[in-house]
């Protein structure tokens, strides 16, 4: 309205409304694309699933983030117990789990940390670990993080750019693979999550 209502607004202060109306678009954008994410997730649609080869999907998303970790300095290692685990699901779920453990790790994590990605097989259960050297969660709020829109710190949430539904979509995709999803972390020193699906999902 301000700028439809001052056609000789200098350009300066024009670029600075344009930029915010930008921000705030982009920022309507992802929200709506998770809460269409999450409504998919909980209506269990008949997706058609696949045999996922687990190593295959990690490396598409470690191809998409890398740079956003390079521009941090943040280095990010793995190492996958076996590159031919595979599990019958729908493979952009796969792709979205991934996804928002690494980018949340990034988010979260200091210049120059370290996120580190380990997948293995005990007791008929494939594990998951991210592990990053981030700012940790508190303990009275890791019970919480997993809810919709929870936020632990919501000034520095809305920094990095989350929408406060990243973790409940990632809880969800594990329920739908009849999976868990934990975590343990210590304020300062960082966080691990956990996930674990059974290597055969009925």
């Amino acid at each position: 309205e301000t700028l439809i209502i001052n056609e000789d607004l200098p350009s300066d202060k024009r670029n600075r409304f344009l930029a915010i109306i930008q921000k705030e678009s982009d920022r309507l954008k992802r929200l709506i694309e998770d809460i269409l994410l999450l409504s998919s997730i909980e209506s269990k649609n008949n997706l058609v699933t696949e045999n996922v080869l687990l190593y295959n999907v990690f490396k598409e998303v470690y191809e998409m983030i890398s740079y956003i970790a390079s521009s941090k300095h943040i280095k990010i290692y793995y190492n996958f117990e076996d590159e031919n685990v595979a599990i019958q699901a729908y493979g952009d779920y796969i792709k979205q789990l991934f996804l928002n453990l690494i980018d949340n790790a990034i988010k979260y994590t200091p210049e120059g940390g370290t996120v580190i990605i380990n997948q293995f097989t005990r007791n008929n259960e494939i594990t998951i670990e991210d592990i990053d050297n981030g700012v940790g969660i508190p303990k009275e709020d890791q019970d919480k993080i997993f809810q919709r829109f929870y936020r632990v710190d919501k000034a520095r949430s809305r920094s990095v750019g989350g929408t406060g539904l990243g973790l409940a979509i990632t809880k969800h995709i594990v329920n739908s693979l009849q999976g868990n999803i934990s975590v343990e972390s210590k304020l300062g020193e960082g966080s691990k999550f956990i996930v674990t699906i059974p290597t055969k999902i009925s």
